[in-house]
């Protein structure tokens, strides 16, 4: 679906979901949002616009690093929006050239829409450059809700409030922190794509408003900050899990060996009694089975005070 958003040099909107607007010679700029797009439509990209095709392939080939592509009368410029629900990447692609942007996505983004109706509702004095800077603000601020819902639930973890198993909280802990690494494997490569925006000699426009860029470009390092504290965050626990576990099982181990040698002695003397000799002069005292029972449990009491006077049941 074509999405046409466009200001005549006497500052009308007009809006289309075709381009036949774009004919006359009145138009200041203009926005065209390839949403979801057909075959057809994305034909247009070579057939009516004429861009690059190396460009039109990045578009129709899905998740390109982010990055930014110079050609002669236009400029390919790819982003990352995230789906919060299912945390995946929607790659977002934007030509932007003299007095147009256009941005091409496979995906439903309800972000470039909040951004169409402010177009059309009160920014009649915007241009090209103005709302290639909301997109980014817009996808990267759509990042601190994601970032900051993993960090609570990396909180939640280490409080362990549902008196979970470690084995439950080490397998959300791995998943949080996979979360982690699939949003700094996206903020990283928009960081540096909006550092090198913020250098760029080509887009004159930008030089104008570096502050709003500049302060997209804080947010994302904001935001590899965070990202970065809390999967040293996860680390720090995992490890403290994996040493509890370590010492819970130390602790069993202890008490198996503990029963374990205290029965050794009484393994052997009931092995040596328990023997089908016909002459075994024990075997014919009155008094012997008692005897021996007395032995065992007087060398088992003894065992266990000597343990724990070494500390073994501390």
């Amino acid at each position: 679906m074509l999405k046409l958003t466009a200001y005549t040099k006497q500052g009308e909107l007009i809006e289309d979901n075709s381009l036949e607007p774009l004919k006359t010679n009145d138009i200041r700029w203009y926005w065209v949002d390839f949403d979801q797009p057909s075959e057809a439509e994305t034909d247009l990209l070579d057939s009516y616009f004429d861009f690059h095709p190396l460009a039109i392939e990045d578009c129709i080939h899905d998740l390109q690093r982010p990055k930014m592509d110079y050609y002669d009368d236009h400029t390919l410029i790819v982003i990352h929006a995230i789906d919060a629900k299912e945390l995946k990447k929607q790659e977002i692609d934007i030509f932007f050239g003299e007095d147009f942007i256009i941005t091409y996505h496979k995906q439903e983004l309800p972000v470039l829409d909040h951004i169409i109706r402010m177009v059309k509702k009160k920014q009649p004095t915007w241009d090209e450059y103005y709302v290639l800077h909301y997109i980014f603000d817009a996808v990267v601020d759509n990042y601190f809700p994601i970032v900051y819902e993993i960090e609570d639930h990396i909180n939640e973890i280490e409080e362990n409030t549902k008196n979970l198993s470690i084995d439950k909280l080490l397998e959300q802990m791995f998943d949080r922190r996979s979360e982690l690494l699939t949003m700094r494997q996206t903020v990283h490569p928009m960081r540096e794509l909006l550092y090198r925006i913020l250098n760029s000699q080509h887009l004159d426009g930008v030089k104008q408003g570096k502050e709003y860029f500049a302060d997209v470009h804080d947010h994302l390092i904001k935001l590899a900050d965070v990202i970065a504290s809390n999967r040293d965050l996860t680390q720090d626990i995992r490890d403290s899990y994996l040493s509890l576990t370590s010492h819970q099982q130390n602790k069993t181990m202890q008490v198996l060996t503990v029963i374990s040698v205290i029965f050794m002695p009484l393994t052997f003397i009931a092995g040596v009694y328990g023997m089908n000799f016909e002459y075994m002069p024990e075997l014919d005292e009155r008094y012997a089975y008692p005897i021996v029972w007395i032995f065992m449990i007087v060398l088992s009491i003894a065992m266990i005070i000597w343990f724990k006077s070494k500390g073994w049941f501390s």
